[in-house]
């Protein structure tokens, strides 16, 4: 005969299957502006799912309050309010942030589009004009998920009257009591070596204090659970001010019966705030009243470290991609700058004030060369020169290179500290970095102010308690205004690789990242204060230099001529008409005879009509149909001693180089000086390389 707690198991299974009502079918959400797509995918979605339709963004937003839905198919470009704001509104949503979306897009499928998807919330993209089989069969997925999520919970309400149905089987409750009593204690053992808390909870408590806790509480947060139990209010004062209001409002639903999900920081006994998601049931008598709420209490810090760092990473290639891209159209300005610069150098007299302000033009193009590396030394982490900084030098060059810029409303003053100790740095990084913050401080001042740069020598301590920076000596420069401030809820993201607070086409958001990023590969570190209305004031914190710098010259000189040497034929080819007309009038004045070529197909024409006219290939890298590498290789496989040298704009020159490794490569923009040294350089390798054919 079956058992009494069989037959108690199989009643309460009856009494279940016949109150659940039958299960509704889940939902999907389509967003598109073209009738004719929303019409195509009801129609192949229509067996999978339920389908609701919307023809714009504010319309799906207006049906996410109506009700839930399993997937949200979310058309990319629509009028108004296109896919990318939608996404980003409903992630920001506490009961939507966690419902898929899926992007469908007819266009930009490169990488950076897919990026920012992503970043926005999507979980895949689906391409149209849509495959019917591809698309139902990735919808299934999230409606099975979404289906088996709410059998989930439907189960979970079902277990206190099975659990009733089980207590009342008396012959095994002996025998169920002991078993219970030893998974307790299991369970009570894996729970002390997790980063959890069990607790049970009074359906109203106020203020919040559990009564039953199980779990390391006190490794936890670094107080004892009867610490709680003796300062009510020791849960709510140390929640983290902006958290507060999202907390609140996730509690104020439990009275009703809803179930609590909500992540927040929470002040440890140590000071320090950890992450901790906070997730609770209620739970229910046999009659269905309620009784109390069981819940958990989970350590999340870690992941959302993790969380952050791959976030970050994402910035940080996202910043290498965009430097990448525009390093090249960049450079080759600059160079057609600096060659016609110096043009006017070698062929116009100058007085000496016309020298400065050519020399101080000349410094303002090469800073524009370094910005491309600097902000690639950022995002890749590339090798700094640092050097021992006068901090007087420093600001007169900066004060030359800004005394346009400002304009006359605004002042730059300097307030530098009695015996102000060098600083170890790179220096056109330290210059390239005020020059960012006064002008942002500019920015900040739109009816005018002053812009305030100080300087003092600060020590670190042993035993400071500064977590960001290592004992010892530094120099702190502090850029501070009189604008407008920043909010404080701003404040965390604005060295943010892409945040900004200006209007949109006024800011690029690299500005402060690339403060940081300078400031924490030379061993210091950036803090920002700023009050709304009263101004903001950036410290760079910069460790001192241990030897004095080297003199230098403070003035812009013009680089003397270059010594008398031997000329050539050079073949100059590049499809950058500024370019290319600078390059060869500057080595026409250093002597030699240049014949010009737009691009490679031509070049191929001069040199086949007479393999022996050049002495040397001079060409660009990236060109049109034919890059200057296999330019390269086709000219050498008519002549294998031609001497080449290859220039670019890349932001990475050794990808420009061909196989052969005896062609250099010259960075774009460059100084008359190097294009001589690297010419002649490559006359050598090629004269060497062919010294060693005639041994061979």
């Amino acid at each position: 005969m079956p058992s009494r707690r069989s037959a108690a198991i199989a009643e309460a299974q009856l009494v279940r299957a016949a109150d659940d009502p039958p299960p509704e079918r889940a939902r999907v959400l389509v967003v598109d502006d073209d009738e004719h797509n929303l019409i195509a995918i009801t129609s192949v979605l229509e067996e999978v799912a339920e389908v609701v339709v919307a023809n714009s963004g504010e319309e799906a937003l207006r049906q996410l309050l109506k009700t839930d839905f399993a997937v949200i198919l979310l058309d990319v470009f629509m009028p108004g309010m296109d896919g990318y704001e939608t996404a980003q509104i409903i992630r920001s949503r506490e009961q939507t942030k966690r419902v898929p979306i899926v992007f469908l897009s007819a266009v930009n499928k490169e990488s950076q589009h897919l990026l920012r998807g992503y970043s926005m919330g999507a979980v895949d993209y689906v391409f149209k004009p849509v495959e019917p089989t591809v698309l139902r069969s990735k919808v299934a997925v999230f409606v099975d998920l979404y289906t088996m999520r709410r059998e989930i919970q439907r189960k979970a309400l079902q277990e206190q009257a099975l659990l009733d149905a089980n207590l009342r089987a008396n012959a095994e409750r002996l025998r169920a009591e002991q078993e219970l009593r030893l998974a307790e204690q299991r369970q009570a053992a894996i729970i002390e070596s997790l980063p959890i808390i069990l607790y049970l909870e009074e359906i109203n408590a106020n203020p919040r204090v559990p009564k039953f806790v199980s779990g390391n509480f006190t490794a936890l947060t670094g107080f004892a659970f009867e610490d709680l139990q003796r300062a009510p209010t020791l849960w709510i004062e140390r929640l983290h001010p902006e958290d507060r209001a999202r907390v609140a409002e996730a509690m104020a639903g439990r009275p009703s019966g809803r179930s609590l999900s909500v992540e927040y920081r929470w002040q440890c006994a140590d000071g320090e705030y950890k992450h901790f998601l906070d997730q609770a049931v209620l739970l229910r008598d046999a009659a269905g009243n309620p009784v109390e709420y069981a819940g958990t209490l989970l350590d999340v810090t870690e992941r959302k470290e993790l969380e952050s760092q791959l976030t970050q990473a994402r910035k940080m290639d996202a910043i290498g991609q965009l430097t990448g891209g525009i390093a090249h159209d960049f450079n080759n300005l600059l160079a057609a700058v600096l060659g016609g610069l110096g043009m006017i150098e070698r062929r116009v007299p100058l007085d000496d004030e016309q020298r400065k302000i050519v020399g101080m033009t000349r410094h303002a193009a090469e800073q524009g060369a370094e910005l491309v590396k600097h902000l690639l030394a950022f995002a890749r982490r590339q090798k700094l020169e640092p050097a021992a900084i006068e901090i007087s030098r420093l600001a007169a060059s900066v004060t030359d290179l800004l005394a346009h810029t400002l304009g006359g409303l605004v002042e730059l003053k300097w307030e530098l500290g009695e015996a102000l100790a060098p600083v170890y740095a790179d220096s056109a990084q330290l210059e390239l970095a005020l020059m960012n913050l006064i002008i942002n401080a500019r920015d900040a001042m739109p009816e005018g102010g002053v812009v305030t740069v100080t300087a003092s020598n600060r020590e670190v301590a042993e035993g400071s308690g500064s977590k960001d920076l290592a004992p010892g000596q530094y120099v702190v420069l502090a850029v501070g205004d009189t604008g407008c401030g920043i909010a404080p809820e701003l404040l965390e993201q604005v060295l943010e690789p892409f945040f900004t607070t200006k209007s949109v086409g006024k800011g690029t958001g690299l500005g402060l990242s690339m403060v940081y990023g300078f400031a924490k590969q030379s061993g210091g570190v950036v803090r920002v204060d700023s009050s709304v209305g009263v101004g903001t004031c950036v410290e760079i914190w910069l460790p001192r230099a241990r030897v004095a710098p080297a003199s230098s010259e403070a003035e812009l000189v013009i680089s003397s001529p270059l010594a008398a040497s031997a000329t050539f034929r050079i073949l100059l080819v590049d499809d950058h008409a500024g370019v290319r007309a600078t390059t060869a009038a500057l080595l026409e004045d250093l002597g030699h005879g240049v014949v010009h070529a737009m691009d490679g197909s031509q070049a191929l024409e001069l040199f086949q009509k007479d393999p022996g006219a050049f002495d040397v290939l001079i060409t660009d890298y990236a060109m049109p149909r034919i890059s200057g590498a296999e330019l390269v290789r086709q000219l050498r496989s008519e002549r294998p001693d031609m001497p080449a040298l290859i220039i670019t704009g890349y932001a990475e020159p050794h990808a420009a180089a061909p196989d052969a490794g005896d062609v250099l490569v010259l960075s774009k923009p460059f100084t008359p000086e190097q294009l001589h040294a690297a010419l002649h350089g490559a006359v050598e390798r090629g004269t060497d390389a062919k010294r060693k054919r005639r041994r061979a």
